[in-house]
């Protein structure tokens, strides 16, 4: 049996994703899928060894998108493609979607609603595709007229009664068809089961306000959940339906878009984790129109950006547990790769410092992800998701968004992408 080859990244400027501040000429050993040491001085080589060369550059965490959805979908006329598009078609576009996000320096991701992501997560996890790891809602629990009952347009006699939007959501009311949902997403393989306990913008007929699934339907689904160590997420843009959720024992809540002082802290309190989604709500509002969203959704979603970095301003000031996301979906104006102009839009518009930023989409991220002490950051133990980027984004956050910046992409002590890093070997 040959030994093992440990590889040792030597001379980076450390950002280790915990919030400290940097460290400059930095060692960090890997040997096999973890990290088993860091050290900020100098420190003995392991003997046949691959040493990469960090100086000049800096090494991070992986990148987490917390909210996302490997949709497959490619234009942004999205109702046409939810409905006339075979799903056969984009579950193959949405393999190469993953692939980008990898690329991009996203070593894991939380799909947040469709079966797609439970195929591609264990195809990447055997080897068959490339992508970061993922942790897979499938399918969305909703209510019937919830956000996820997708066919609003569509006369009730056409929507399925119990799964809609292809596949993507089922309908559930009252306690016992939550309990039933709940399990059936289970049963697929769920990593955690999405609700919706507000209405949305992408839905046509409800409002962000609206009170979607009541709290013995949310408290029957987070036991369900529990019973199998597992956690639920909601989308929520009403103060009112965050508060219930969070009283309920929902882990997180996404986008965070309609909070209000109350439930902010009712959030800090419960070690709540609120994934805000900044770039679709800037993007659909500066570009929505021009890329083919449908009216509908172009007005109600107009006017709330300015409103949303308000509160997660506040958000952040109170020191709440903010996790990075962006609710993209693989087309034109959401693009898989794009995705840390999130970071850039935290630190422009909603306040934070870049360390902070950074924090959001490594060890928060994590957090959202259920995966808390075990990736997210650069300490010893933790899964080798590892980047190493050419400039300071402490600096320039931006330049996360600059793939040649982007040097090496490792994901569990794997080298994915390598962009002319220096190796050399030490013998034993």
């Amino acid at each position: 049996m040959s030994e093992q080859v440990s590889t040792v990244i030597k001379g980076a400027t450390l950002i280790d994703g915990t919030g400290k501040e940097p460290t400059r000429d930095s060692t960090v050993v890997v040997d096999g899928r973890r990290i088993v040491q860091v050290a900020t001085e100098k420190t003995d080589i392991p003997q046949n060894s691959n040493i990469i060369d960090g100086s000049g550059l800096c090494i991070m965490p992986g990148l987490v998108d917390a909210h996302l959805h490997l949709s497959g979908m490619i234009t942004d006329n999205f109702v046409q493609e939810m409905v006339i598009v075979p799903e056969r078609q984009k579950l193959v576009r949405a393999v190469g979607q993953a692939a980008s996000l990898l690329d991009a320096g996203y070593t894991m991701v939380r799909d947040c609603g469709g079966l797609n992501a439970l195929a591609i997560r264990d195809a990447i996890a055997e080897g068959s595709a490339k992508g970061p790891r993922i942790v897979a809602a499938g399918y969305v629990l909703t209510q019937t007229f919830g956000h996820g009952d997708f066919y609003h347009f569509l006369p009730a006699e056409i929507a399925d009664s119990r799964i809609s939007g292809k596949g993507a959501a089922l309908i559930c009311d009252g306690v016992e068809e939550c309990l039933k949902g709940a399990r059936t997403a289970l049963r697929e393989g769920a990593d955690f089961i999405k609700i919706t306990s507000s209405g949305g913008v992408f839905s046509e007929r409800d409002k962000p306000e609206d009170l979607q699934f009541t709290p013995p339907e949310i408290k029957a689904i987070v036991e369900a959940a529990k019973n199998v160590r597992k956690f639920v997420a909601t989308h929520c843009l009403s103060a009112e339906g965050a508060r219930i959720s969070i009283e309920c024992g929902v882990k997180t809540i996404e986008h965070s878009a309609g909070l209000d002082k109350e439930a902010m802290e009712m959030g800090l309190k419960h070690e709540t984790v609120f994934v805000p989604t900044m770039s679709v709500s800037k993007r659909v509002k500066d570009y929505g129109t021009s890329m083919g969203f449908p009216k509908w959704a172009v007005e109600k979603s107009g006017g709330r950006f300015d409103k949303e970095t308000e509160r997660i301003h506040e958000l952040y000031k109170i020191g709440a547990t903010i996790a990075s996301g962006t609710d993209f979906i693989g087309t034109n104006l959401m693009k898989m790769g794009t995705n840390a102009s999130e970071l850039e839009i935290l630190v422009k518009y909603c306040g934070f410092r870049p360390i902070d930023a950074i924090v959001s989409a490594t060890r928060n991220g994590a957090k959202a992800c259920g995966l808390e002490g075990k990736a997210g950051t650069i300490e010893e133990g933790m899964m080798a998701d590892i980047l190493l980027v050419a400039g300071d984004p402490l600096n320039d956050i931006s330049i996360l968004q600059d793939h040649s910046r982007i040097r090496m992409v490792m994901k569990e002590g794997k080298i994915e992408v390598d962009r002319g890093i220096r190796m050399s070997k030490r013998a034993s």
